[in-house]
């Protein structure tokens, strides 16, 4: 018996390591054939390839606690765990680098990881890492990539993993320079996408470096990890951040009483038939919610308020920057009207079509992003640098704003450059205009001082101020940032003192014509 025993194990190991020896030889083919794929751009569809590999590597037989299998540029880890798991940790030595990865990873996974799993049932479980070089299989977003074309992805039996109270933590180590560039973690979300089979999103994950030469990403959840990196605006002296922010917090609160208060005296100054109050009273509510919005705009987002609150934010912040451009130019435009067409100026329902125009057609921008690709707002990390220029990654700031670069160019950037160059051209005509009429009354003293505010007056009116968002490089970026965060922020101001300049003329005009009635 004793014999038989031994024969009967010893044909039960062998059995076991041909069964785990034909399973490696699948894996290890389909590897190949994912390998193939990428290389020649097939039209095999890639998230077929990404889940036949999930399934085999879940389903794998094999002895022992782990499996490895590696080639050229994928490599796969799977692991048996009980309910008594207490955490893992796969560092270099674990993850071994494809020939061409010269930059170590390392992935932590908490023992909440097998709670729910096991809550149910006790049973034996399947953790397997997946381990790209080649982000070939992912979707890149035209205006980022991803950092060393690095994605480890991981994956449990029975069920998928979320909401973890202790994050998985993933780090990667770099050996190239970050500067100029912002770092996000991301996750790959299935179905987020139209014309891929996901999208690269940052819900649930949190970005942090470390130093210098590592991203750590905590996500509570599992799936495919990487580090995007996008080309970001110039990085602002981190011993500027204070006095910046105290300018902006100062000058915001400011405009905000300000526009308040112009609000209800435009309001009781004129018959609210007057399209010309109107137009001043919405371009007011639209600087009181932007400088709303920018003051709230870095409480979401930091941990641990949800990312989706900050979405919603950055949306309304958007929202309200693309409304403030548009109320900007509608005011060159009808400041045209009233100096170009002296008659015949009457255009039905006017006030009602530039409502529709000023707050209708920025909320159908801002809905039609969250519609298509919500991830374009969320936490946007602001790059600081010392005193020498480098990046100082950890010690960024955030504020909840656009994230997406193509997005930032076109309606941030494209629409104030297009608002400030229309009322740049409206601006000098209506200045030649001034200069005309005024050549005609060949009158000066008072005159010549009132048109020096009236100038002064209609370029805060239109918003020229934010031109210099268009020098914020090289020797001009000190100053612009003084200047545009000083003149910005107290914009709802300006256009409060221009309000009281043009209410104290017209009263002036009123008894000047009063007292020639008086006199006749």
């Amino acid at each position: 018996m004793d014999r038989c025993g031994a024969l009967f194990l010893c044909l039960c190991l062998l059995m076991s390591q041909s069964r785990t020896e034909e399973a490696s030889q699948e894996i290890l083919r389909w590897m190949k054939r994912m390998e193939t794929a990428a290389r020649s751009r097939s039209l095999t569809s890639f998230a077929e390839l990404i889940h036949g590999l999930e399934s085999r590597l879940l389903n794998a037989s094999f002895g022992g606690h782990n499996l490895t299998l590696r080639t050229h540029t994928i490599q796969t880890l799977a692991f048996k765990l009980g309910c008594n798991f207490t955490g893992l940790s796969l560092g270099s030595a674990a993850l071994q680098q494809v020939p061409q990865a010269q930059v170590p990873l390392a992935m932590q996974f908490p023992a909440e990881l097998t709670h729910d799993a096991c809550r149910v049932r006790p049973r034996e479980l399947t953790l397997i890492c997946i381990y790209f070089s080649n982000a070939r299989f992912f979707q890149k977003d035209i205006n980022s990539s991803v950092l060393n074309n690095y994605v480890l992805g991981a994956q449990l039996s029975h069920g998928q993993v979320s909401n973890l109270r202790e994050p998985v933590n993933i780090s990667f180590w770099h050996n190239q320079s970050l500067e100029g560039y912002t770092v996000t973690c991301v996750f790959w979300k299935e179905g987020a996408s139209k014309h891929h089979w996901g999208a690269w999103s940052t819900e649930g994950c949190r970005t942090e470096q470390p130093s210098p030469s590592q991203v750590l990403c905590r996500c509570n959840h599992l799936t495919y990890f990487a580090v995007l990196m996008q080309l970001s605006q110039a990085p602002v002296p981190a011993e500027l951040l204070a006095p910046l922010t105290y300018i902006s917090l100062v000058g915001c609160s400011i405009s905000i009483v300000a526009s308040l208060l112009t609000v209800l005296l435009h309001l009781l100054a004129r018959k609210p038939s007057d399209s010309i109050t109107w137009i001043h009273v919405n371009l007011h509510a639209s600087v009181l919610l932007l400088n709303v919005a920018f003051l709230l705009s870095p409480v979401p987002a930091v941990p641990p308020v949800p990312e989706s609150a900050c979405v919603a934010l950055a949306a309304t912040l958007h929202y309200a920057l693309l409304s403030c451009f548009t109320w900007m130019a509608i005011e060159g435009f009808n400041l045209y009207l009233l100096l170009g067409r002296v008659y015949n100026i009457y255009i039905r329902r006017y006030v009602l079509k530039l409502c529709a125009l000023g707050w209708g057609v920025p909320a159908f921008l801002v809905l039609l992003l969250l519609a298509v690709k919500s991830s374009v707002y969320g936490p946007y990390r602001i790059p600081l640098s010392d005193s020498q220029g480098n990046s100082t990654g950890s010690q960024n700031t955030s504020i909840c704003w656009v994230r997406d670069a193509w997005v930032h160019g076109i309606l941030v950037m494209g629409s104030g450059g297009l608002t400030s160059l229309f009322n740049l051209v409206v601006l000098a005509w209506a200045l030649r205009v001034l200069h005309r009429l005024r050549a005609q009354e060949k009158a000066l003293g008072p005159r010549a001082c009132w048109d020096t505010v009236t100038v002064l007056g209609l370029t805060v009116l239109l918003g020229t101020t934010w031109i210099l968002a268009f020098f914020s490089f090289g020797v001009f970026l000190l100053p612009q940032l003084f200047l545009f965060t000083t003149f910005n922020s107290l914009y709802g101001f300006f256009l409060f003192l221009w309000f009281c300049s043009q209410r104290r003329h017209s009263e002036a005009e009123m008894e000047a014509f009063c007292s020639s009635q008086m006199v006749q």
